[in-house]
Order: C-alpha cells, then sequence, then structure tokens
C-alpha cells in the first residue's frame, strides 16, 4: 500500500522470478494531507478518511489471504506533527490482517528509488537514462538512472494539494495566483534539478494521477482507459495545451471531464504547472519533447521490495 498526501492506494499481487502478477489494484482518495502545510498536523477527519479506506483494503486482504504486508506512507506522514495518531491506527487495522503489520515513513530518498524502480521495470534498457518523476500530492520525486539503477534523486516540497492549498484559492484562479504558484513550483524544482542533472536522460517517464489524468485528457478520452494509458507518450505540444487549458477551468469545467477523478477536480491545476515547469526545464536541459506515462511506480516498488 502507497498512502501519499491525496490517495491510498493498494496492489494484491503475486511476486516470482518474472516479477508481479496483479491479483487486484485500487485507489482511493482520502486527502490524508489536507492542511497539513498549513496547521502541521493531520485534520481528524482526514485521519478518519483514511482509516474508512484501509478497513475496507483489509477486508480484501483478508478475502485474497494476503500473507505479507508493506505499507508505505510518504510526504504528507514525514510532515504531520501527530503522526503517531496515524500509525496507531494503522498497527490496529493492518496488525488485524497480519501481526505486526504497521504503516512505515520513508524517506524522500526511499521513496525515489521505489518510484524508479516500478516506473522503468517494463521500459527497453535503451530507451535509458531515464528521468522518472512523480507528481504526488505534497511532493515530487525527481530520479535519474539507468539499467544499474538510480544515479541521483531529490523529493521536492511541491506538490498538487500544496501547490493549490498555497497558491491556489479562487475558482477559476486568477493570474497573480497562477504567477505565485509557478514560482513556488519553479523553486522547488530547480531545487531538485540542481541535485538531479537530468541533462543525459533520453527518456521522461510519469508516474502517478496527475501525470495519468493529462496524458487521458491529451488523448481525447471520455473515461479514464488504464490499458491505454499505461506506457503511451504525450508529446509537449499536446501536454502544454491540456495544462494550459486546465490551469484556466474552473472547478465545474474540470469536473465535467469525462477521465477525471472526482478526487482530482480542485487539485490538477496545480498538478498541471508543475508539469509545465518541468516539461520546459527537460526540453532545455536534456531536449526531451514528450512525456511517457507509466501506470507504474511506487506502488509496484513497494510490492517488489517485499522480502
Amino acid at each position: 500500500m502507497d498512502c501519499g498526501t491525496n490517495s491510498i492506494r493498494l496492489l494484491i499481487a503475486d511476486v516470482d522470478g518474472n516479477g508481479l502478477r496483479d491479483v487486484h489494484r485500487e485507489m482511493r482518495i482520502v486527502r490524508l494531507g489536507e492542511g497539513v502545510d498549513a496547521t502541521g498536523e493531520f485534520a481528524a477527519a482526514a485521519l478518519t478518511r483514511t482509516r474508512a479506506a484501509l478497513e475496507d483494503y483489509a477486508e480484501l486482504m483478508r478475502e485474497y489471504h494476503v500473507s505479507k504486508v508493506r505499507m508505505v506512507a510518504t510526504s504528507a506522514a514525514r510532515d504531520a506533527g501527530n503522526r503517531a495518531d496515524f500509525f496507531a491506527m494503522t498497527a490496529e487495522v493492518l496488525g488485524a490482517v497480519v501481526p505486526g503489520a504497521v504503516a512505515e515513513v520513508i524517506s524522500g530518498t526511499e521513496e525515489a528509488a521505489l518510484s524508479f524502480r516500478g516506473a522503468v521495470g517494463e521500459l527497453d534498457d535503451s530507451a535509458g537514462p531515464f528521468v522518472v518523476v512523480d507528481l504526488g500530492g505534497g511532493s515530487t520525486e525527481v530520479v535519474t538512472g539507468g539499467r544499474a539503477g538510480v544515479t541521483a534523486s531529490f523529493s521536492a516540497d511541491i506538490g498538487c494539494v500544496r501547490l493549490r492549498e498555497r497558491c491556489l484559492h479562487s475558482d477559476p484562479p486568477t493570474a497573480e495566483e497562477i504567477a505565485d504558484a509557478r514560482a513556488v513550483a519553479r523553486e522547488g524544482l530547480l531545487q531538485a534539478l540542481r541535485v538531479v542533472p537530468v541533462e543525459g536522460a533520453r527518456t521522461w517517464v510519469g508516474v502517478a494521477g496527475t501525470m495519468t489524468t493529462l496524458a487521458a485528457l491529451a488523448a481525447g478520452m471520455t473515461t479514464y482507459d488504464s490499458d491505454a494509458i499505461h506506457l503511451s507518450r504525450v508529446g509537449f505540444d499536446d501536454l502544454l495545451r491540456v495544462c494550459g487549458d486546465l490551469i484556466a477551468m474552473t472547478y465545474r469545467q474540470r469536473a465535467a471531464l469525462g477521465p477525471m477523478h472526482e478526487g482530482r477536480v480542485d487539485v490538477i491545476g496545480g498538478g498541471a504547472i508543475i508539469v509545465e515547469e518541468l516539461a520546459r526545464e527537460l526540453r532545455s536541459r536534456a531536449g526531451i519533447t514528450e512525456l511517457v506515462v507509466s501506470e507504474h511506480d511506487i506502488l509496484d516498488g513497494i510490492a517488489l521490495s517485499i522480502e
């Protein structure tokens, strides 16, 4: 399980010498990190939503006779002052399925490595070196690597939820709010790119809900099709067009888009701003002109890491 700022996701899989065989995948928007950027703590309602989803997942784990569990909590759990309440809750719910199971907070470095492992597992080595970007609710991981694994990584404290809460308050956002959000996104990305040299990268791989939704919109989908999205390619002209449209839209206009998950409607504008800034930097620094979107990400990396 991957519990991030915006969503909690479950993968039940069999693991063998050939990798993963999916049994069940599911995602719920619980917005665990709602308000954490401003208050420094998990809201009681957010913990309640997360527990409800986790209890449903626990029932599925019992149904499928799961024997090993790993639950990873990322950006929001690193930042929340009352994270002990979250861990006590996860220990109670998960421990009823597999004794001793509990969520764990991982560092940004490990988060990046797990995302990279999941994202590039089905790509040909000849397409590398890769730059993998995992754009989450509270943080954005930028990772480079290739056949031998990760060569550099950085976890920037910018994400679609954090950017919306910090900058994008109007509906639709004002020009001033958008400019402020761009400045925050650019500052975080430039910090990452000082640590992670992308100049030698050949392929940009994007993972997580903002990236996959942008790809679906660029493809003109009326409903979201996971199989069609996985490893699809989006040229920067189409990508930047979709991002610009989303940023300028009202909440109601975004909600009416067929592939849009209801839990992303209010935050995807912030994600689109981050993607715009990423595309411009990667074109300038590495000559990359398209985004490859992977449905496999940190969740797959977590499953593969279970001993």
